[in-house]
């Protein structure tokens, strides 16, 4: 082991730091963003500046630096800056570079899915209610962000009880001729069939804009008006529908937990640390209302304060969530003027940054935080028992150490149709999902050598599992010697799914490519293919049967069937595209946008094939010589 010291005086970090001093000569005393990059262009770092040379020239002083941040130093090959009018200009483009570029050295929020909405749209005369992720151009009113898909799900079903929109889609809607069953179960008005009147249909839409911007109570003691005045006239029928919409709305007021006593729209944001650990839980409330919450672990957090933890998440986070007009943290940070600054230019309109000390708002921060102390500590006991699982493995494969980097290799086809070949990854925290990688195999080609002898040109052979594993291996160590020297994503333990042939595939596959030191074993099921009954192959060891109730047995089950997921769900994606295929496509210069015109003139791809060159003339973009091309490629070309 090194000593924290030792790069002190290494050659690498006197090269960097020589790098570094260079720009400093022509660095402009200036707000702005700054990139620290290696010698293979990636970047390790990006930073923002007030004071661009003042804030550089900290990376000359090794003896002020982390041994982290030494390391980054002497892995400098170059810098490049970008001068900005002010530092709030310099805080959001510092954001965006760092979620377009996710460098090593940074603090990361790993966790870009984007948040689901409830979307009414404005684009039709009868506005439709439904799911939406992703960007908002569509023309209608989005609510959310919502925590999860669950509470969209949820709250569309009372939408559809309480208020009885629409889900279809405008297609289905123009082509309906009679009520579909969600008329029938009283979940839609019907308006398909002109069963209630644009005006009325558009007063449930106010209400439903109502309820999701927070006024459900007021709508609530509307309906009860409106069913008391229904029974009284002996309209029982109606009386029992204002009830059941009633009840809706009853039952997701139920779900939530804690509200604001007014509606308002605030972010909570809380965070706990625990060593190398920071778990930072944002709970989501809008109009009032609960949207639930989600529990974020940023990586590269190691020895950083939990104020500069919260900074950081803060710029990544609100890069891509619109902030809500205040944000309730749990922890002072450093530079809370300066972030509420570029999140209100963000957002464009003013953005509060509040640590609450006392009232209603404190307790809802101490929930969060309370939240986020519950969060961090399931996964500390989560990681202590993998790695105690890990160490497991290790004793029993006979390891050095506890395997940081587990990849699991698994192929799925049918007869050797759509052959798809899977790496998974899994490590201390679990599986690395974004690590996963596809391998979309080919059929065997084969030429001659000048002996006569068949060489292959492409390694993968129709349903030969041996071949493709082989071809898998290839591809992904060929690439990792080529682009990954210094070795940091390469394996501690490969685990094939499959038996002694497996083994002997990738033995001979690593002997090729003169790759040492990393250790192989296969996984094969019992004779009954049942789980439990496992059985691990080595080379030069006997093989291990594993014990059915053990531990690592169960790991091991659950890392192998992980890769059969990922298997059999990319084989079934490439097979549905093929599919969905046309033979349209395969005609050169047709493309998307041709294809659509002649689809829709001639109905199918069949009837373009059996039409005349006049007639292909007819359509809209296709041109005398296109029309020519494509009668050829059906009839003279075939």
């Amino acid at each position: 082991m090194r000593s924290d010291n030792s790069l002190e005086n290494s050659p690498s970090l006197s090269a960097g730091i020589v790098i570094v001093s260079a720009y400093l000569k022509t660095l402009p005393n200036k707000p702005g963003v700054y990139r620290m990059i290696d010698s293979k262009s990636n970047v390790l770092y990006v930073g923002k500046a007030k004071n661009l040379k003042k804030r550089v020239s900290v990376y000359v002083n090794p003896e002020r630096l982390p041994v982290r941040i030494q390391r980054m130093v002497s892995q400098t090959a170059s810098m490049e800056f970008v001068t900005t009018h002010t530092e709030v200009e310099a805080l959001l483009l510092e954001a965006n570079l760092i979620k377009r570029y996710t460098p090593r050295y940074n603090i990361l929020l790993r966790d870009d899915k984007s948040f689901p909405h409830i979307l009414i749209t404005r684009d039709h005369s009868y506005p439709r209610v439904l799911k939406h992720r992703g960007a908002q151009n569509r023309k209608g009113d989005y609510f959310g962000p919502f925590a999860s898909v669950w509470a969209v799900n949820e709250t569309l079903s009372v939408l559809q009880r309480a208020f009885l929109l629409r889900s279809c889609t405008d297609t289905v809607f123009a082509n309906r001729t009679r009520p579909c069953l969600l008329y029938q179960i009283s979940r839609c008005a019907g308006p398909c069939v002109k069963k209630i009147n644009e005006e009325d249909y558009s007063s449930l839409v106010n209400e439903a804009q109502e309820f999701l911007s927070g006024n459900s109570q007021k709508i609530q003691k509307r309906l009860a008006n409106l069913m008391q005045a229904a029974s009284d006239e002996q309209e029982f029928e109606l009386a029992a529908q204002y009830r059941d919409r009633i009840r809706a709305l009853t039952r997701i007021q139920a779900h939530q937990d804690i509200n604001f006593f007014d509606s308002i729209n605030a972010d909570i944001i809380a965070a706990a640390q625990d060593g190398e650990v920071t778990c930072i839980q944002v709970f989501f409330f809008r109009s009032g209302t609960n949207f639930g919450n989600r529990a974020y672990f940023p990586s590269q957090a190691r020895n950083e304060d939990i104020a500069t933890v919260i900074e950081a998440f803060l710029g990544q986070f609100y890069a891509r969530v619109l902030p809500p007009k205040s944000i309730f943290l749990s922890h002072e940070i450093t530079n809370l003027q300066l972030i509420e600054q570029a999140l209100s230019v963000r957002a464009e309109k003013n953005i509060k940054i509040l640590v609450p000390k006392r009232g209603t708002k404190r307790k809802l921060v101490n929930h969060a935080s309370s939240n986020a102390h519950q969060a961090l500590e399931r996964r500390l006991a989560e990681s202590a028992t993998q790695r105690r699982i890990l160490e497991s493995l290790a004793k029993q494969l006979d390891l050095d150490s506890a395997p940081d980097r587990i990849e699991v290799y698994d192929n799925s086809h049918v007869s050797g149709s759509n052959a798809v070949g899977v790496m998974i990854v899994s490590g201390p925290d679990g599986f690395i999902k974004g690590a996963y990688r596809k391998f979309n195999l080919g059929s065997a080609k084969f030429d001659k050598n000048k002996s006569g002898e068949r060489n292959r040109k492409n390694i993968q052979s129709v349903g030969d599992d041996y071949a493709m594993m082989r071809e898998v291996l290839t591809r992904r160590f060929k690439r990792a010697i080529k682009e990954d020297t210094s070795r940091e994503e390469w394996p501690d333990l490969i685990l094939l799914d499959g038996g002694k042939g497996h083994l002997s595939i990738a033995k001979d596959v690593f002997a090729e490519l003169g790759i040492e030191n990393v250790t192989l074993a296969a996984i094969a099921k019992g004779l009954k293919r049942n789980d439990g009954k496992e059985t691990v192959f080595q080379i030069n060891r006997k093989p291990l049967i594993l014990q059915p109730r053990d531990t690592v047995s169960y790991f091991l089950q659950r890392i192998r069937d992980e890769a059969h997921r990922f298997a059999i769900g990319s084989h079934r994606q490439k097979r549905s595209k093929l599919i969905k295929r046309s033979i349209l496509d395969e005609i050169p210069g047709i493309g998307s946008s041709r294809k659509r015109a002649l689809l829709r003139h001639f109905g199918d791809a069949r009837s373009v094939a059996e039409a005349g060159i006049i007639d292909l003339e007819i359509v809209n973009g296709i041109s005398k010589s296109m029309a020519k091309k494509i009668y050829g490629w059906f009839h003279d070309n075939r």
